[in-house]
């Protein structure tokens, strides 16, 4: 590794981690909103991520296919989700969220999918 790589790693790990800090609690904030909204919204069961910025919720429920609900969130709610599908076979059945996008940009998200939920949950 050269020189200059390693004061800056060496600066970054002796400086203040006030910031490394407030990055895991906005990170923190992120995914306790996501994993409460979407547990609130019919359709969706959702378990609280302990690594990465990404929730994996259950959507069964919408009785289709995760790449076709993803298509669907995609174009009527303008939503980016990922197929639970594109992670394997036992991923089907789950679609995947990242929370690395401001909180306000989550909550617009969040209304948007609860809207779309709505429309597209089979009726019984």
């Amino acid at each position: 590794v050269n020189g200059p790589a390693q004061y800056a790693a060496l600066a970054a790990l002796e400086g203040s981690q006030e910031p490394v800090r407030e990055m895991v609690r906005e990170f923190s904030r992120r995914r306790d909103l996501l994993y409460s909204r979407l547990n609130e919204i019919e359709g969706f069961e959702c378990m609280l991520p302990k690594g990465a910025f990404y929730v994996f919720p259950n959507i069964k429920a919408f009785n289709m296919p995760s790449e076709e609900l993803c298509d669907k969130f995609l174009y009527t709610a303008k939503v980016a989700t990922v197929p639970g599908s594109a992670f394997g076979k036992y991923g089907e059945g789950y679609i995947r969220l990242s929370y690395a996008t401001s909180y306000e940009k989550l909550e617009e998200a969040l209304n948007r999918l609860e809207k779309a939920s709505r429309e597209l949950l089979p009726t019984s």
